[in-house]
């Protein structure tokens, strides 16, 4: 049986010097192994939008293989299919005959297919007295069998250039997310620096990823984002060297002074006849370190904090603080305020002011003017947790009898 000569098609369709490129092409390659059909028609799946093909397009052309009696492409055993239309459209799930007559049309456009249209235009063959098929009219699969190589390679290609397109959104949904996150923890942290205009700058850096981005366009705002972020990271970096070093001389001024003897009133206002009437026991203060309440005496008055632990709960004092922290921004605390009664409080015992203020949130206008004065007053030796506490343990454990 005769493949690849170039032929004409039938009635009004027009032939073009592309097809007459491709089937000479089809005509000059020489093939000397067959070609797995399905193994092709899985390449030509993977780079169908290389090729400018529908999904549509590909039912027809799966349609197509399935009426060649072959696993395999070979010129022994023929290349030209010839089912009907009505059979093709059964075939291809149904596909209306309009369509389907359109996306023929794009494969043989794509040189998947040749068409190879006999005088009237229907699809047959002549066969011989032994039942061998000897000429047949319809379509050539002659140009899957001679660009098999081409369309692994175009396959393994398209394949490549995803694995890539999806590494590089991953690493800008990575970026974009560190950047996002280390600004607003400097916005609410209260870190120096015009953290607005960082942001803006931030907005204006999404705002150009189109919508349906191009690989190029992706990496070449992930490598933007990239510099953004080292940027952002370098002035934070910054800053917390110095605070380092500030935060060192502190605690190393601090320890002597916040010193104090364990005791439930370590806080509370002191003078020379609650003392005994002597100095001596101010002296023994700064010799002590300073005691802290119990934590679960201090989550039991302040069960609300636990909420804003790590995971819905506090098991530990890193914990509380941790809560702390994420309490002082919610109640608008400066960092500085929080800084300070951590100095004369003792990070502990800031932290459980922080939880005794988000109990009483209700009742308090300014939680950082509150806090200030409370540290002045902590720090001339006129405040203690200790009656906060028991008021809160008080006030808890009624509302719990009310309950009941």
């Amino acid at each position: 049986m005769r493949t690849g000569n170039v032929t004409t098609p039938f009635g009004r369709r027009p032939m073009t010097l592309t097809l007459v490129r491709g089937q000479i092409d089809v005509a000059e390659t020489s093939v000397t192994r067959p070609a797995n059909k399905w193994k092709v028609f899985r390449d030509i799946s993977e780079a169908r939008s290389v090729l400018g093909l529908q999904d549509r397009a590909l039912a027809v052309l799966d349609a197509l293989l399935s009426f060649y009696p072959e696993s395999d492409l070979s010129e022994e055993h023929g290349l030209v299919v010839f089912p009907s239309n009505a059979q093709l459209s059964l075939r291809a799930h149904g596909i209306a005959g309009t369509t389907l007559r359109r996306h023929l049309a794009a494969l043989v456009d794509a040189g998947l297919v040749h068409r190879r249209d006999s005088p009237n235009g229907k699809r047959y063959a002549h066969r011989a007295r032994n039942g061998v098929i000897e000429e047949a009219f319809g379509f050539s699969l002659a140009p899957l069998l001679a660009r098999a190589g081409e369309l692994a390679h175009m396959a393994q290609q398209v394949a490549e250039e995803r694995r890539l397109f999806k590494r590089s959104k991953e690493a800008l949904t990575i970026c974009r997310r560190d950047v996002r996150k280390l600004i607003s923890a400097a916005m609410e942290e209260g870190a120096d620096g015009d953290w607005e205009a960082i942001e803006a700058r931030y907005v204006a850096l999404l705002a150009r990823i189109p919508r349906a981005p191009r690989r190029e366009e992706v990496e070449n705002v992930l490598e933007e984002m990239e510099m953004f972020r080292e940027e952002v990271i370098n002035i934070l970096e910054m800053q917390l060297k110095t605070e380092n070093t500030d935060g060192n001389d502190a605690r190393n001024g601090c320890h002597i002074q916040n010193s104090k003897p364990e005791s439930i009133h370590e806080f509370e206002p002191s003078s020379e006849k609650e003392q005994g009437g002597s100095v001596e026991p101010k002296q023994q203060q700064l010799k002590e370190p300073v005691k802290t309440f119990p934590l679960g005496m201090v989550l039991k008055a302040c069960p609300q904090i636990s909420d804003y632990g790590p995971g819905g709960r506090i098991g530990q004092w890193r914990d509380l603080m941790s809560a702390a922290v994420v309490v002082r921004s919610m109640l608008g605390v400066s960092p500085s305020a929080y800084q300070e009664a951590c100095e004369v409080l003792g990070a502990e015992n800031a932290a459980t002011t922080m939880a005794c203020l988000l109990e009483r949130g209700g009742q308090i206008n300014s939680a950082g003017g509150y806090l200030r004065d409370l540290t002045r007053k902590a720090a001339q030796g006129e405040f203690s947790l200790g009656p906060m506490i028991m008021a809160l343990l008080r006030a808890n454990a009624g509302e719990v009898r009310a309950v009941s």
